[in-house]
C-alpha cells in the first residue's frame, strides 16, 4: 500500500498531473518552435540570390546539404556508418545525365530515375551488408562502392575518365529552367521537401524504432522489432535520398564525374555530417555548407562572403585545402564531440536549466 501510495505521489507531481494534457502543454510549443525554425531558414534560402549569393554555388551546397542529411538519417538515426554513399551519388548523377543527355527527358523525369536507380542500388547492397554490423557493415559497403566506381570507370555510356559532359538542364512542367535564378527556386522547392520528408521519417513511430534500435538494438530486438527489415527500409530510403541529392547536382552542374562516386566522396559527407552535427537536423546543412565553401573560390560563393568566412584565402589553397578541412575535422572531433549545432544545442539546454 505505500508503495502504491509513493507512485500515486510521484504521478501527481509530473507535469500535466493537474488536469492538463501533457502534449498540450509541453509538446506543441516545441513542435511550433521546430516549424518556425524551418520556415526562417527556407525563407533564408530563399533571399540568396536578391542578396547577391552566386545562385550556382547555393544550388551545389543545396544537392550536397541533402546528401549530408541523407548520411544523417542512416547514421545519426540509426547507427550505421556507410563508407560507400558515394555509390548512390554517383549512380544517380550519371542515371539523371544520360537520361536527360540522351533520353532527352524532362527534369522531374531525369531526377526520378536517377533517384529510383540509387534506390534500387540500396535495396541490393542494403541487403548484403546488413548482414554485417560495425566495422563488417562499413566495409561491405565500401567494398561495393569502389565495385560500382570501376564499373563507371569501363563503362561507355559514363564518358570515362572524362565525364559525362553537357547534360542539358531541361525544363520543369513545361517551365524552362535556361536561368539560374528559376534553376534556384526549383532546386529549393525539391530539396525543401526531402527535408520535410526525412523530418517527418525521424519524428515518426518508425524513426523512433531507429533510434531505439541505435541506442540499444539487443533490446530493440527483446521487444518484438524485425531490426533487420528496419535497417533495410532505412538503408533503401538513405541511398534514395542521396540519388536525389546526386541528380540535382548533376542537373546544376551539367556534368557527371568519376569524382561523384569515389571513396573520397563518402569520406567528404562523413566530414559534413560530423562536423555540423551527427544526430541533428540542421547539422549537416551547415556541415555541408562550409565544406563546400572551403573547397570553392570565393567567387563561387559571391563577393559578400569574403570578409566573413575567409573562403578567398581558402580558394589560394588549390589542392591543399583539404589539409585544412583535415584540421578542421580533427579540431572539431577533439573539441567538439556534438558537432556545431549540437554543442550549440547542448550550451542551450544548459543555459535553459539554469
Amino acid at each position: 500500500m505505500t508503495a502504491t501510495t509513493t507512485r500515486v505521489d510521484r504521478a501527481a507531481q509530473r507535469p500535466g498531473a493537474s488536469g492538463a494534457p501533457v502534449a498540450s502543454r509541453g509538446r506543441a510549443p516545441r513542435i511550433e518552435r521546430r516549424t518556425l525554425g524551418y520556415l526562417a531558414l527556407l525563407a533564408f534560402f530563399a533571399v540568396l540570390p536578391l542578396a547577391g549569393a552566386y545562385p550556382i554555388f547555393v544550388m551545389k551546397g543545396l544537392a550536397f546539404a541533402l546528401f549530408a542529411c541523407a548520411f544523417n538519417l542512416l547514421l545519426g538515426f540509426t547507427g550505421l556508418l556507410s563508407f560507400g554513399h558515394a555509390a548512390f551519388f554517383g549512380l544517380a548523377a550519371y542515371s539523371t545525365g544520360h537520361a536527360m543527355k540522351v533520353w532527352a527527358l524532362p527534369m522531374p523525369l531525369g531526377i526520378l530515375a536517377g533517384t529510383a536507380a540509387a534506390a534500387l542500388l540500396g535495396l541490393v547492397v542494403g541487403w548484403l551488408a546488413i548482414r554485417r554490423s560495425g566495422i563488417y557493415f562499413s566495409m561491405i559497403t565500401l567494398a561495393l562502392s569502389q565495385m560500382l566506381y570501376f564499373i563507371f570507370l569501363q563503362a561507355p555510356f559514363t564518358g570515362g575518365e572524362d565525364g559525362l559532359q553537357g547534360v542539358p538542364r531541361g525544363s520543369f512542367f513545361g517551365i524552362s529552367l535556361a536561368d539560374d535564378t528559376t534553376l534556384y527556386y526549383v532546386t529549393l522547392g525539391i530539396v525543401a521537401a526531402a527535408f520535410w520528408l526525412i523530418d517527418r521519417t525521424v519524428h515518426s513511430p518508425f524513426g523512433q524504432v531507429l533510434k531505439a534500435i541505435r541506442e540499444n538494438e539487443p533490446r530493440a530486438v527483446s521487444l518484438g522489432y524485425d531490426v533487420a527489415r528496419f535497417k533495410l527500409l532505412a538503408f533503401v530510403l538513405s541511398a534514395a535520398l542521396s540519388g536525389l541529392a546526386g541528380s540535382l547536382k548533376t542537373n546544376v552542374l551539367g556534368f557527371a564525374t568519376l569524382t561523384d562516386a569515389l571513396w573520397t566522396t563518402s569520406g567528404a559527407v562523413i566530414l559534413m555530417t560530423l562536423v555540423g552535427g551527427m544526430g541533428t537536423m540542421t547539422g549537416p546543412l551547415l556541415g555541408a555548407f562550409l565544406v563546400v565553401a572551403l573547397e570553392n573560390k570565393v567567387g563561387d560563393a559571391g563577393d559578400w562572403l569574403k570578409g566573413v568566412t575567409g573562403i578567398e584565402w581558402f580558394g589560394t589553397l588549390g589542392e591543399s585545402v583539404t589539409v585544412v578541412t583535415g584540421l578542421i575535422f580533427v579540431i572539431c572531433v577533439l573539441a567538439f564531440r556534438r558537432g556545431i549545432v549540437g554543442e550549440l544545442g547542448a550550451w542551450w539546454a544548459a543555459r535553459r536549466a539554469k
